[in-house]
């Protein structure tokens, strides 16, 4: 199993893809589950996305089990016979490790038929479109939605070996910023003639500083980072405009919800103490934070807990988005960590997990699930 597993993950690993434009995945993974056996399997697509639906004999629930497909604008510096082969995208978030586990997991429920029925989604554009909440709000699902819904992340940072999870909020809600600073530019010998977009745009990413200081509760959780500010263009000109851009995390909905109010209320602002316009655009799309849900992650653990192979560790919340975050705020489920001790981690161009984790996922969440079989 793990030369298969390992065989499947390189030759997904070489053609990352954008989300909603994995359309050469989305044929691998089609030609591999059409080479499974399809007797009580039902097969649909969603654009560049898979549903596999798993009959069972009598059923009393559906499990659903997902896997996001999509890669990331990041040219892979990894030396080896499988590095990605299109130009500046790779698979550097384990977006190929959670395609390979999900269908050694399907593999094994086509062998013997299970009792339930379970949902195997095979997600694109977790990465930049929350394609779950494009999915849920299109009604792709439609009568196969599941009762319940699990999935994992890989962490570089564990030991193969490991799980780790925890109940409540683990992973956090996030909200991008594109904000635009417009103002009149002149000759730098002359400012009071200009209106300076460079002064302005500084003022609100430091202004902005103070959210998290004076309006977050000090007990809980948020960031504000802008990562991009760009503006002006020679040394003697003054800047009639600049475009800064950022994300927000926070451990909770209404966090975020209060930090974008606050990020608007300074651009508002700015604009008129700089008179100048501000044009902030706030999108969150569906990177809701990741809650799990008390039942099915307590089973969860307490499954972990039993096996011998298995090292469980209660998990730290992590500022870290993820887009199942929205369908785990419309079904009830869990998701959790599994330790790939990578050298280098999540989103880097050096992103090399450990095979090793793929036959132990497959092997050990195969088991949980059959256990909800019962």
């Amino acid at each position: 199993m793990q030369e298969q597993l390992i065989e499947i993950r390189r030759k997904l690993h070489q053609i990352p893809e954008i989300g909603l434009e994995e359309v050469k995945t989305q044929q691998l993974l089609l030609e591999i589950i059409y080479s499974l056996n399809q007797e009580w399997l039902e097969i649909k697509t969603w654009r560049t996305g898979i549903m596999v639906f798993v009959q069972g004999t009598s059923p009393e629930k559906t499990i659903g089990w997902r896997a996001d497909i999509d890669g990331l604008p990041i040219e892979e510096e990894v030396v080896s016979d499988f590095r990605s082969i299109h130009a500046g995208q790779m698979h550097a978030c384990g977006h190929d490790f959670h395609m390979t586990i999900g269908l050694g997991l399907l593999e094994q429920l086509t062998l013997v038929q299970p009792k339930n029925n379970y949902l195997f989604l095979f997600q694109p554009a977790e990465e930049n479109e929350a394609g779950g909440m494009l999915m849920y709000e299109d009604q792709a699902f439609g009568q196969w939605l599941p009762d319940e819904f699990y999935g994992l992340h890989v962490n570089p940072d564990l030991p193969v070996g490991t799980i780790s999870t925890k109940i409540g909020t683990l992973f956090a809600a996030t909200c991008e910023m594109q904000i635009t600073l417009k103002g009149k530019g002149g000759h730098a010998a002359f400012p009071q003639d200009s209106n300076d977009m460079i002064v302005a745009g500084i003022s609100l990413v430091q202004q902005a500083q103070t959210i998290v200081s004076r309006n977050v509760n000090p007990v809980e959780g948020a960031v504000v980072t802008f990562g991009t500010f760009h503006a002006g263009s020679a040394t003697n000109v003054i800047a009639g405009e600049a475009k800064v851009s950022g994300t927000i995390r926070t451990l909770t909905e209404e966090m975020n919800q209060l930090t974008q109010q606050r990020i608007q209320e300074i651009g508002a602002g700015i604009a008129q103490s700089f008179q100048c316009e501000v044009d902030v655009v706030l999108d969150q799309k569906g990177y809701l934070p990741v809650i799990n849900h008390p039942e099915t992650t307590s089973q969860f653990i307490h499954f972990m807990q039993q096996q011998p192979d298995v090292v469980f560790e209660e998990a730290q919340v992590a500022m870290t988005g993820e887009d199942f975050g929205y369908l785990l705020s419309k079904v009830p489920g869990t998701m959790f960590w599994l330790g790939v001790d990578s050298p280098y981690g999540l989103h880097s161009e050096k992103f090399e997990p450990n095979e090793a984790a793929l036959s132990f996922a497959v092997a050990h969440i195969g088991q949980f699930l059959k256990s909800l079989d019962i």
